[in-house]
């Protein structure tokens, strides 16, 4: 049976976001307009000028408190800045929104947690200027990620940025750039890389239980067409801009940054290379917003261009494959793949399975349905509630053992992830994802772009650290 539509939009409230959606459209058809221009630069690597160094395995000076700053607050943005009451070594000076109530209501809700009331304000570079924050968290629409982080680290800030880092590769070597010429940091905030099945794997893969790897999947397939009502109501209409205006993978790296980790891409070992990118048809955000909202709401109107389907094969400069799909639209349940494959074994997600020559359990007898003949062994998965408990029990990640009860008390990986961040600020040490990584796991969002305006055509990655990704050396395992 067909849900009644919602309520019709008054006069103003319809003309106001007639007059938001047209321009964060602009904005998003200009971003697409330049990542499929045929003839966009990026590919090419200037040198690295006087002053600037390679921040792949930077350490910045300890700092003793670590001051920090928050811009945005709907969202993630919250949660985020509460889950700082329960981190040492760190306080919250400054909260920024457009809705002033946002910050205030934030600033109200940390003084009760921890007796410290930051200022609030709706001006970030006011902010920047009186506070001088020593890192600051960036919870914004994605085209204001990349101007947002450059000036963060020109006032001397640390800069945190909600994924993807950017949208554009012009803007990812502004970032990279940036950081470069500042020596501050800028990291993408990927939460999934602290998930504790994506730790356990990193572990495994390190210890050599999957051999070489050859071969990984990846995926971000989250059915998010409910979220469009919730942004309509509240007149919040980028994101469903840049679904009307641009066509690939928006929003790679979710499940392309645990396994870019588990083979050290850009780390010593291999690095990016190319990529080809395909998009389905586009029928189901139209056909939501047909069946949910009113006949007379301004995305009625919107020619939605993405399509509901993006799947993308990533090829490395050693040859390895790395298969990557999104999918915030069709009906289908949660998925990131996870998977990783070595020339010993196979780890996947989703649910939590294992197998190969020192994974497995023992062959299944020849005429089983695995279609083996007599005499071969036939690898069979190793799953279940019963393996996963097993394999926590032997490959838990020394980082989730550590603070995982801390995590199921204040919100999930998203406290690992910044428990990490502020343990390395305050200690001296680099941290678990730099700036290249950022920009290359972000990359896949314009390059994708621009192959599926050409048909499928490759398109390479620009090296972001002008050669140096082989002086880093690949993430170790974090106690």
């Amino acid at each position: 049976m067909m849900r009644e539509r919602g309520v019709s939009m008054n006069e103003t409230a319809q003309t106001m976001m007639v007059e938001q959606q047209q321009a964060t459209t602009e904005v998003a058809q200009f971003i697409h307009e330049k990542n499929t221009n045929p003839h966009a630069e990026g590919e090419s690597v200037a040198l690295r000028p006087e002053g600037s160094i390679y921040m792949g395995n930077y350490a910045a000076e300890p700092i003793e408190l670590v001051r920090v700053a928050i811009i945005g607050l709907s969202e993630r943005g919250i949660p985020q800045t509460l889950q700082f009451a329960s981190i040492p070594h760190c306080a919250v000076v400054g909260l920024c929104d457009l809705q002033p109530e946002a910050a205030h209501e934030a600033a109200a809700e940390l003084e009760k947690r921890c007796g410290l009331r930051p200022a609030a304000f709706v001006d970030y570079l006011q902010m920047l200027d009186e506070l001088k924050p020593d890192a600051v968290f960036i919870n914004t629409s994605w085209e204001t990620h990349a101007p947002m982080a450059v000036a963060c680290m020109e006032h001397g800030a640390h800069a945190f940025v909600e994924v993807p880092l950017a949208t554009t590769i012009e803007g990812l070597w502004q970032i990279v750039d940036a950081s470069e010429r500042t020596h501050r940091h800028c990291m993408m905030l990927e939460n999934v890389n602290y998930g504790r099945v994506e730790l356990m794997f990193l572990n495994m893969v390190r210890q050599g239980l999957v051999g070489e790897p050859v071969h990984a999947e990846a995926a971000y397939i989250h059915d998010l067409r409910s979220r469009m009502l919730s942004d309509a109501a509240a007149g919040n209409t980028w994101r469903t801009s840049h679904f009307a205006a641009r066509n690939g993978n928006l929003y790679p790296t979710h499940g392309l940054g645990p396994v870019a980790q588990y083979m050290s891409l850009a780390r010593t070992e291999d690095n990016f290379d190319s990529i080809v990118s395909m998009s389905s048809l586009s029928r189901g955000r139209a056909a939501f917003v047909q069946r949910e909202l009113p006949e007379d709401h301004p995305w009625q109107k919107l020619d939605f261009l993405c399509g509901d389907v993006n799947t993308s094969i990533i090829r490395t400069r050693a040859g390895r494959t790395i298969l990557v799909q999104w999918d915030e639209t069709t009906p289908r349940p949660y998925n990131r793949k996870n998977m990783i494959a070595g020339t010993q074994g196979v780890l996947a997600g989703f649910p939590t399975r294992v197998a190969g020559e020192h994974l497995s359990p023992p062959p299944v007898p020849a005429d089983d349905s695995c279609g083996g003949s007599s005499g071969e062994d036939c690898c069979q998965w190793y799953m279940g509630a019963e393996a996963e408990a097993d394999l926590f029990a032997r490959y838990e990640h020394p980082l989730y053992a550590r603070l995982g009860d801390e995590m199921a008390r204040n919100g999930g990986m998203d406290f690992i992830m910044l428990s990490r961040v502020i343990e390395c600020l305050h200690r001296g040490e680099p941290l678990d994802q730099n700036v290249y990584e950022g920009a290359f796991w972000s990359a896949v969002g314009p390059l994708s772009e621009k192959s599926v305006s050409q048909g499928g055509a490759p398109q390479h990655f620009p090296d972001f650290t002008r050669g140096d990704w082989r002086n880093t050396p690949p993430l170790g395992i974090v106690n």
